[in-house]
This record gives C-alpha cells, structure tokens and sequence, in this order.
C-alpha cells in the first residue's frame, strides 16, 4: 500500500514551505504503528527491546519507544496495533525457494501414514492434471509409516499410470521412482551406483524404486526441464506462502541458472515482494562464470548474491549422512559423501577465492570434519576467513570439532525443526553418544558461534513459529517429551527469535540492513496474535501472522 504520495499537481507550490515547517519531506511515506506489544533484538549489546510505537518514514524506521506517542506530521498514517504483538520481519536462513513453489504445484506427500496412503495421494493427483507428463512429488517419511521400510516400484507401477512417477522423499536426499522412470534413466541390473549415490536393489539384484542422493540424477536428468513462465509461477506461490507466514527474506540455498535469471529480472522490474538473499549452486556448470562476474546487489537489498552452496554428505533419514563410525542401526553402513574430500577442497578454495561466501550442506560427523578441514586448509592458502563462511545444517559433530566452528569463524546454519523432526530415529541411528554433538545449539551459543536458524522447506514446512517453537522446548506439538528431547541444548526465546532475525541477518553480511527494528534499518515487521517472547513456549507453534509489511508496506493480511 501506498502510504503517502503527492500525484496531484495541485500540491506542487506547496512543497517548498513544508521543507521551512518541518524536516519531513511532503513526498514522503510516513507510518505510526502505535498500541502494540513490540520485540526487537539490538546490535549493539545483544539485548532484547521493548517497545509499544513504531514510528517509519520512507520504508525505514525512524524510532521506537515505550508509551509516549512521538511527533508525527498531520499527514503521516497511523495504524492501531489493538494490543498486538509486532516482530522483526523473520528471516529463514536456509530454505529452497523454488522447490517451495515447485512443491506447490505437485504431489504433496507430507504426512503420509503408510506408503498405499502415499500411492493415493498419487492417484488422486494424476487425475487431477492429467495433462502431466511427468508425476513428481516430495514429503514421504518412511519412519513415519508401520514398518519404517522403504518403498518400492511396485506399489506404484500397481496403478497403471503409464507415465514416470518421481517422488522425493522429505529430506530431498531419496527418491521412490516406478518402472518407467527407471526405464527411462537405463537403470538395470548393471546400472553402477554412480559416485555419491546408491541404487537400491532386491535380492535379485533389480532397483527397488529407491534411489539415494546422486543417484536420483540419473532419473532426474530426464525431466522436461520448466520453462520460464512456469519457474515464475512457481517464484510467485513460494513467495505468496512465505509472506503469509512472516518471513520477509530467505536464504535460497541453491541457486539454479535459471532462479539466478529471474531474480536479477524481477529485480530490476521491481517484482520482488520480499528479500532473498541467494546462494549460488555449486554443482552448476555455470558457477565458475558466476563467480568472475561478482556479487549481484540491488539498491533496494531485494536480492543479493553473494555465496555459494557446496555439498559435503547425504541426510540423516535415508542413511546418506557421512559417519566416522558405522550407522548404530546398519552396522555395514557409514553413509555417503556427495563430494570427495579433494573436491570439496578445490571447490571451497575456489569460491572463498573469488570472495564469495561458502555454505556447506554437512550433517553426519565426517562430514562435518571434512568441511572443517577444506576451511582450514582454504584459509592457509587464500584466506576468506572475513566472509562470514557457514555450515548449513551443522547436524552431527563430533565433540572434539565444535570448537573449531569459532576458531575458523564459522556460522552455524542450523534448523531447530530438525531436532523434533529427528528426535524419533536420531538415537537409533547414531546412539547415545554421538548424541551429545548432535543439534548441539547451546554448545554452539555458549562458545560464541552464531546461530542462524532456518526450516529447510519444503523439507520442513516453512512457518518460522514451529522452528521457534521446537528452538525454545525441543517438543512436538503434543508436548512430548516432558521436558524436551536433550533439553540442556534448548534456546531461550530471546535467542531463538534472534536467531531467525538478526542472527540471520548477520549470515548475510546484511546486519545494519535487516534483522531488527533499530533506526536506519528497513521496516520489515508482521503482527503476530501472540506473545512469543513472555507467553507459554508450549503454544509458540500456534502463533498465527495478522499482517506482514516488508520496507513499510503491507504485502499480507490475514482474512
């Protein structure tokens, strides 16, 4: 919305004596948000404010305060908080935009019970567009289902769709494909498991339908790529969803050629209703051309590009994740890495060389330790330890490597919905005692590592409050368990909410820009219908947004 503006020529003669009244310009837009409960966390001291007015000029906030109503000009809006509650625009630190979107437009597998559930879901959807070519869907959780088994071809081929079914497990790290998609890819009984990846197999030696992390590129090479109209419909739902759930910017962790395309586009059309800051793909064949041409920044910190996202392992539900041991629950099993340690030290070099920043998928222990070690030796030969470089994810370390998360200056990209998510079948997969280094986020706190939380979507679903929610109790939704899972490793509020603002913000080199309500910084805010900072943690998960505003202007109201 347009707060303030002189159209009318009218006006024109006027300007001149507004300057000599008063400092405020008469073109600008002006926004008192006043009888509100206000959190903002500071720069300066690490301390949590209290306000109850909001005063923002130009898409910036002028000042804030306790009770007194500041001067405004005659013609400068007001907006009645009606006692709500008002917090910094949140900031998903690591989440996959188009994948949001893409996941919107497809099968949606999340919450499955049981894979014949899943193949319904399947069904019902093919009828639905039966102009796909291709099915394609994500969210199924084999934990979830009576016999934690993985799927197979089988149930899928069962349905007759004569048509490729592609369906990628919740953490993106597994897909469950049917006969004809494998056919398609050439995957038979000589097919070798390509470098990084694992081709489920039967006693009998034939693909299962489950393909484990680079696996799933010789099916997914296959796919009609999108076009352009269609990736921006897919950029418009992700950007609608996240907007209606308070986050003002996300971390796109994965950059594609053509996401990278329409970002700058959009930005430049002024089309971007919200902030992303972008990390480059690093499995792109474009990366190395990226990088000579620099960092990609707008005047209006719409879109910024300035890092690249490496891969270092696999993910901890399929098995995929890198462990220095075996897995406690497959005991010939210790995952796999997606980059070999050479790779990955060529490719970190490379990129902190350009002055980029790097953001490493790590979540077993070893890899962790290897992405330590590529930093390490990184540093030794072109530096790049100022760039604020992140492990994303940060999931399993061993005891000994948490502290060198600080002495290389690293942030820890983590998702607290992860934890609650996990907490089910982490034990059994790495037992009690690699535990003690898993989703460790007050080890990280308490030695001075930032923190910078995310979701993950569409691994996760995007709304920030069940992030805050699991960062605070370490419980489900049901409260259980009683007192958290590993609970000496909970966040208080004041660190959770900084985390996904701030914190956040500071992941981006984008602090004196985001993250906080603080003079001179843009008025990115939502109205929220609940205290999260001194209410009951238990119900922060049911924090519903009222209204989200990115640089003062409303882009969402919840109806």
């Amino acid at each position: 919305m347009k707060l303030y503006q002189y159209k009318s020529k009218t006006f024109k003669f006027l300007i001149p004596i507004i300057f000599i009244v008063t400092p405020f310009h008469a073109s600008s837009q002006c926004l008192l948000v006043e009888n509100i409960v206000g959190y903002t966390p500071t720069a300066k001291d690490r301390s949590m404010l209290e306000f109850s007015w909001l005063k923002i000029i130009d898409g910036k906030v002028v000042s804030t305060g306790q009770k007194i109503r500041p001067e405004v000009p005659p013609n400068c809006s007001t907006l009645d908080g009606k006692g709500q509650f008002v917090l910094p625009g949140l900031i998903d630190a690591h989440g996959h935009v188009s994948g949001l979107g893409n996941e919107l437009m497809r099968v949606i597998l999340r919450g499955t019970k049981s894979e014949n559930e899943a193949v319904e879901r399947v069904i019902e959807f093919e009828k639905q567009n039966p102009q796909a070519k291709w099915i394609l869907g994500r969210g199924w959780n084999q934990v979830l289902w009576p016999d934690k088994s993985f799927p197979s071809k089988s149930s899928l081929d069962k349905t007759n769709i004569d048509k490729p079914i592609l369906l990628r497990r919740i953490d993106g790290h597994a897909a469950w494909a049917n006969s004809k998609a494998l056919e398609l890819a050439g995957i038979n009984l000589q097919t070798p498991d390509p470098e990084g990846g694992k081709i489920l197999r039967d006693e009998k030696g034939e693909a299962t339908g489950v393909l484990i992390d680079n696996a799933m590129n010789l099916v997914e090479s296959k796919i009609p790529a999108l076009s352009r109209i269609e990736q921006n419909y897919a950029f418009d739902k992700a950007f609608t969803h996240l907007l209606s759930q308070g986050i003002t910017s996300a971390h796109d962790a994965g950059v594609s050629a053509m996401d990278y395309e329409i970002y700058k586009a959009r930005s430049q059309s002024k089309e971007m209703p919200m902030r992303v800051y972008g990390m480059l793909s690093g499995a792109s064949p474009d990366l190395y051309q990226w990088l000579k041409q620099g960092v990609f920044q707008d005047s209006d910190d719409k879109v910024c590009v300035r890092s690249v996202k490496l891969y270092s392992d696999g993910a901890l539900g399929s098995r995929g994740a890198a462990m220095l041991s075996p897995y406690s629950d497959d005991p010939d099993n210790k995952g796999l890495l997606v980059t070999t340690p050479e790779m990955l030290d060529s490719q970190v070099e490379a990129v902190l060389k350009a002055g980029f920043q790097v953001n490493v998928h790590a979540i077993g222990d070893k890899g962790n330790r290897n992405v330590l070690s590529a930093f390490e030796k990184a540093y030794k030969k072109v530096g790049g330890k100022q760039l604020r470089n992140r492990i994303e994810h940060a999931q399993v370390v061993a005891l000994e490597d948490i502290p060198k998360f600080k002495s290389l200056d690293l942030i820890a990209s983590m998702q607290p919905v992860h934890a609650t998510s996990d907490m089910n079948m982490a034990e059994d997969r790495i037992g009690q005692e690699r535990l003690k280094g898993a989703y460790a986020w007050q080890k990280f706190i308490q030695q001075g590592t930032i923190i910078a939380s995310g979701s993950d979507f569409p691994v996760e679903l995007a709304n920030p409050f069940h992030g805050l929610h699991a960062a605070v109790t370490r419980q489900n939704h049901k409260n259980e368990p009683t007192e958290g899972w590993l609970p000496h490793e909970k966040m208080t509020p004041q660190q959770a909410l900084r985390s996904f603002t701030l914190d956040a913000a500071f992941a981006a080199h984008q602090e004196n820009k985001l993250g906080s309500l603080e003079p001179g910084k843009w008025a990115d805010f939502i109205l929220v219908d609940r205290d999260i900072i001194k209410g009951n943690p238990q119900e922060i998960w049911k924090t519903k947004v009222l209204a989200t505003w990115v640089a003062g202007e409303k882009v969402y109201e919840l109806k």
